[in-house]
């Protein structure tokens, strides 16, 4: 990809690049950690909280793996251009979801302890 503007300092392409790497691997974590919980026994927690909380795990990390891209290409862009740098609308997603599952993986954890 060919980007307007003047190149911008090296270690700063560089560590645009490192923090999009950072959302991949947070992203194929989150897939991992899905993956993870759909393969754990039907019989350890409620399977509909289970599959539950596998499907928001991996729709959380095709969300963060979706928007890594377009977020590195908008930094690199205003770096080249000298402009502000976008606000990053990954926090947000990651933030809340994460938030969320951690919610969901409590009332499984309860729900189990109850049984």
């Amino acid at each position: 990809m060919k980007v307007q503007g003047k190149e911008p300092d090296p270690r700063f392409t560089l560590a645009n690049e490192r923090t999009y790497l950072t959302w991949l691997s947070t992203s194929l974590a989150l897939s991992a950690a899905g993956v993870a919980m759909a393969a754990v026994p039907t019989d350890v927690f409620l399977p509909w909280l289970r599959t539950l909380l596998a499907v928001a795990l991996i729709v959380l990390s095709s969300a963060v793996a979706a928007l890594a891209y377009p977020r590195w290409r908008r930094v690199e862009r205003a770096m080249r251009a000298d402009a502000p740098l976008p606000t990053p609308a990954l926090a947000p997603v990651l933030g809340y979801g994460v938030a969320t599952v951690a919610v969901l993986a409590l009332v499984l954890v309860l729900v189990a302890a109850l049984r």
